[in-house]
């Protein structure tokens, strides 16, 4: 995640709600292997996060796929003052029109599911992605779900989000006390207003123009995200114009990683809605063997510059 470091802050000279233009960019990570052409896909991560998160995904991805990802300012290495002033709905319109050709479809985690559909909402119809994945939004129908109580627990137990990131890509590797320890440090470096533009985007989830979003979205929750309820995506799929839903059982926050056989299977579904001639189940993607090179590139978990100071 990303934040701010101890002591920063706007300065005397700087206004903190001064705007400036998005920094968000993106690279290929996969050329397509089909001759056909090609569906370019563009994922997404969520706060703290990094691109890693989709390398289960990318393995099992169709061959008709030409994968993008975005490099966001509040990565886990980002910017640490874009909390201070940016508007994250900007970073993601960016990092649409960056992509050449214009991204097909995006695939979005976490905190960045909200600013992610207020982008598209803003582009209106035709004018944007032709499907998009959201896994594990924070979204609410009324203002009127929200209770003191949610601030509490968001606040309280952040960090517990944290941690279970760093449990889920780094797996017995750190030991839990460690662990611990890393998760408060990204919360620290994140700071309050870090935090704010979390739960601001959350606050914002009932006003998000749904009747806009005229696209295809698949929703993917898991029954045991304690970081974004189930009822949260089911609520956001319901009222979506062209949204559907899946529930995954046992699965956490991070189903791209927890199940990314499952997940794999129920975006390629998607895709063949879309896309003529996708397949829904591709035979290319390999079983639950992970390359070399992927086992090693998961082993360095997103918040990995925190680590030596910890150890």
């Amino acid at each position: 995640m990303s934040g701010l470091s101890a002591g920063s802050g706007p300065s005397a000279t700087r206004s903190p709600t001064a705007t400036r233009p998005p920094t968000a960019s993106v690279r290929l990570r996969r050329a397509a292997r089909d001759t056909r052409e090609p569906v370019r896909m563009l994922t997404l991560h969520g706060l703290a996060g990094s691109a890693s998160v989709w390398r289960a995904y990318e393995q099992r991805a169709s061959s008709r796929v030409e994968l993008w990802e975005a490099v966001l300012p509040w990565s886990a290495d980002g910017d640490p003052d874009w909390s201070l002033r940016d508007d994250p709905a900007d970073h993601v319109e960016h990092a649409l029109d960056s992509v050449p050709g214009g991204a097909d479809v995006i695939v979005v985690h976490s905190f960045t599911a909200g600013p992610a559909l207020e982008a598209l909402a803003r582009r209106g119809v035709g004018r944007g992605p032709r499907a998009a994945v959201v896994v594990a939004p924070f979204h609410r129908r009324t203002p009127g779900e929200f209770t003191w109580d949610d601030a509490t627990y968001y606040l309280s137990g952040f960090h517990r989000i944290l941690d279970e990131g760093l449990r889920i890509s780094a797996g017995d590797r750190l030991a839990p006390q460690l662990r611990a320890a890393m998760a408060l440090r990204v919360r620290d470096r994140i700071g309050p207003y870090g935090w704010q533009q979390f739960f601001g985007a959350y606050l914002r989830s009932p006003f998000l123009d749904v009747g806009a979003l005229r696209l295809p979205v698949l929703v993917v929750a898991g029954t045991q995200d304690f970081a974004a309820p189930p009822d949260d995506a089911r609520a956001l799929a319901a009222a979506l114009p062209d949204g559907r839903f899946r529930l995954f059982d046992g699965c956490g926050h991070f189903a791209m990683a927890e199940q990314p056989d499952r997940f794999a299977d129920a975006v390629h579904g998607l895709l063949h809605e879309v896309f003529a001639g996708t397949s829904p189940h591709p035979s290319d993607h390999p079983s639950d063997q992970l390359s070399d090179e992927l086992s090693e590139h998961l082993s360095v978990h997103p918040y990995a510059p925190y680590a030596p100071e910890l150890t």
